[in-house]
């Protein structure tokens, strides 16, 4: 096994970390709003945290290999599992103390945090203007809630007749 890669472990932190992000709160727009099921929203929580976890930490490997031989794949394996995991569990929460209306505004403010947050550590370490990469990164996610939104709509309507 190799010696922990503090840059490849990071990588797959801020990797995993903002797929995490992405991937549920897309899941959780979407399958909200084409079934408005609690049951269809927890279960695809639970299946996007585990198969999108190994999916995305075994995606990370290859890159690292490819990019760097193995130096620092395992760190970025390991930390992109954990961070995707975990990070798409906590969306679960709100789901287990709210109603699903309640539980998708509060996932939405949640990822919007996390991307803030992750977005303005960014930015002060690659010493970038704070507001455009919040900006960039608030956006895109924005976009993510829009789309998954209409595609969800979509599908409803589509089940419906």
């Amino acid at each position: 096994m190799e010696r922990p890669n503090k840059s490849s472990f990071a990588a797959g932190f801020g990797f995993g970390t903002t797929s995490g992000v992405i991937t549920t709160l897309g899941l959780i727009i979407g399958l909200a709003t084409a079934t408005q099921s609690l049951t269809a929203v927890i279960g695809g929580i639970l299946a996007v945290a585990v198969t999108d976890a190994f999916s995305d930490s075994l995606g990370m490997h290859v890159s690292e290999e490819l990019n760097s031989g193995n130096s620092g794949a395992w760190s970025a394996t390991i930390s992109t599992f954990i961070s995707k995991l975990v990070i798409a569990l906590t969306f679960l929460i709100p789901f287990f103390v709210f109603g699903i209306t309640t539980a998708v505004v509060i996932c939405v403010i949640w990822g919007l945090l996390i991307i803030t947050i992750l977005s303005y550590y960014l930015a002060k370490k690659e010493k970038k203007p704070v507001w455009e990469v919040v900006g960039e990164h608030i956006l895109i996610t924005l976009v993510v809630i829009i789309v998954t939104r209409l595609i969800g709509l979509g599908i409803e309507k589509y089940l419906k007749n």
